[in-house]
């Protein structure tokens, strides 16, 4: 059963191997759990629900507390201390977009809110109900969950919006396709929420970010339906799927979703490489990504990012006879991880691996082959199960992101753990790390993890994250990052997106929201933090 407050289904751990408590003990000391508040004491603080009766609405309390948060830090807390503050009125779980027409009409009618809802995977408070005089109807796709239909000429797959990446996987598999998005949400996260938050897969260099995959589908709005075609490009005026990517829920509820899918490949391996330091490996990956290899993916670990993973991997002797390795052939201490893949037909991956190969040979990187890149991969998912794994010790983690172009890359880095280093509170120990996860030949995303020690309160430890978090946005948008390459804008987020799109942008897009929802009644507050909040059932 999926965990009510936490990642996941609850029969997962991801347990804190004994050889990276020592190692975190070691920078940050050790640290003291918090107290976990149980499901019934939530139970309790639910309040009555406000929505009249609808046969497609539970209003049960359970019900409510597991939609009423996401999975960011502050939601994680909320979560783990039981201190909810605000719960949906109630939870519906239509199972086609007439339902979810109906739904729409009839919330206009009762002065209602309504949050969409996917896999509940946000990082940026998209899913969290608004302050609000008004009900509050989170609705809920989890039952629109099926390949619809499957044109393989055209290799275009139609999905219910609410079909989480195994599903949308294993349907196309038994149909010898693939979409190949693949978050590290992806076994939670939905199609219809990939689309709504600009999502960006790991092998995104092969497959493209889920704009290159979103081909078309339908939207229910409060102004009705909009279906948006399947053309293969169009110089007709703007791209109307350039409305609804990034959209949050703010114009409408996607309910089909129409991608662009491809033939299972013959061959994919994953591979790791180092490099000796930084500046070696930044000019490595960049020249490999500008050279166009045929790669499906590629990311770079700094060098502290580098020790940490192979410091929490276990396996001691393996890692120390590793490290001895890499000294000997000239990657020391400031070593980088650079962790590739390969997909095609088998030619293809011979072919370009020789070429890679030939690159890291120039460069004085070292390849050691697919041992730990099958690690990666069994991994790969795993990772939002560590966040367990940690709190039962006592510390908290959490990440954020941007891409820049590859001018900034470097500055914009350092200054990002900068920032997370002078405002980390209480002793100042906070441990920052980054990779580089999604390479492109104008620059490259950032991904930065901190883990620090909870304080000796929920509302302590909430205070310190919060101001961590705002001197990184700050340092974002001061080196010219996008406050979100891949986890949108949702409310965390909200006050920064003016840096990146200017006040004619910002303009354009609330006249777009308003254009759709009038009344301003799906998702109020997210990707707009100055949208009219609805405050009152009648207008």
């Amino acid at each position: 059963m999926r965990r009510w407050n936490g990642w996941g289904d609850s029969a997962n751990h991801y347990p804190l191997k004994a050889s990276g408590l020592a190692f975190l003990q070691e920078r940050l000391g050790a640290a003291t759990p918090l107290t976990d508040a149980e499901l019934a004491s939530v139970e309790k603080q639910v309040p009555p629900s406000r929505l009249p009766a609808h046969p497609l609405i539970k209003t049960d309390h359970e019900t409510r507390i597991r939609h009423a948060r996401g999975q960011s830090l502050p939601d994680w807390l909320a979560m783990r201390s039981g201190d909810f503050k605000r719960f949906p009125d109630g939870v519906a779980t239509p199972e086609n977009s007439d339902q979810v027409r109906a739904l729409l009409d009839w919330a206009a009618e009762q002065g209602v809110v309504v949050i969409p809802y996917g896999g509940g995977t946000s990082v940026a408070g998209h899913i969290n109900p608004p302050p609000s005089d008004a009900p509050v109807l989170t609705l809920s796709l989890a039952a629109m969950d099926q390949l619809l239909a499957l044109d393989r000429e055209s290799q275009i797959a139609t999905f219910g919006a609410g079909t989480p990446g195994p599903q949308v996987e294993a349907q196309l598999r038994a149909q010898g396709y693939m979409l190949g998005h693949f978050p590290q949400s992806w076994e939670l996260s939905t199609i219809g929420g990939w689309v709504a938050s600009r999502s960006s897969g790991q092998q995104s260099m092969r497959y493209g970010r889920i704009e290159q995959m979103f081909a078309g589908g339908r939207v229910e709005t409060p102004q009705g339906t909009l279906n948006i075609p399947t053309i293969p490009a169009s110089s007709a005026g703007p791209d109307l799927r350039e409305m609804i990517l990034g959209s949050e829920g703010r114009m409408g509820v996607i309910t089909e979703v129409k991608v662009r899918v491809t033939p299972l490949p013959e061959s994919e391996t994953f591979q790791v490489a180092f490099a000796p330091d930084w500046d070696t490996a930044i000019a490595l990956v960049r020249e490999l990504t500008q050279a166009k290899l045929p790669l499906s993916m590629l990311r770079l670990s700094n060098a502290e990012e580098t020790r940490t993973h192979l410091m929490l991997a276990g396996h001691e002797k393996m890692v120390g006879m590793l490290h001895r390795y890499l000294s000997l052939r000239g990657c020391g201490d400031d070593k980088c991880m650079i962790t590739f893949g390969l997909t095609g037909d088998k030619s293809l991956v011979r072919h370009t691996l020789g070429m890679v190969k030939k690159r890291l040979r120039a460069a004085g990187g070292v390849l050691v082959g697919t041992l730990l890149g099958k690690k990666w991969e069994e991994s790969r998912f795993r990772s939002p199960y560590l966040r367990h794994g940690l709190w039962e010790h006592g510390y908290a983690v959490d990440t954020f992101e941007t891409a820049v172009d590859w001018k900034n890359v470097t500055a914009a880095m350092r200054a990002m753990e900068q920032a997370v280093r002078d405002n980390a509170g209480d002793d100042g120990r906070v441990h920052v790390f980054t990779h580089l996860s999604h390479l492109y030949p104008q620059g490259s995303s950032i991904y930065t993890t901190y883990v620090f020690r909870c304080s000796d309160s929920y509302e302590a430890t909430l205070a310190r994250w919060q101001a961590m978090k705002r001197a990184a946005s700050d340092a974002i948008v001061a080196h010219g990052g996008t406050i979100s390459h891949q986890h949108g804008v949702g409310r965390d987020h909200a006050p920064w997106l003016q840096h990146e799109k200017g006040e004619q942008g910002m303009g354009a897009l609330r006249q777009l929201v308003g254009y759709f929802d009038p009344q301003h009644r799906l998702n109020p507050g997210c990707l707009l933090e100055d949208a009219p909040q609805h405050q009152s059932g009648t207008e």
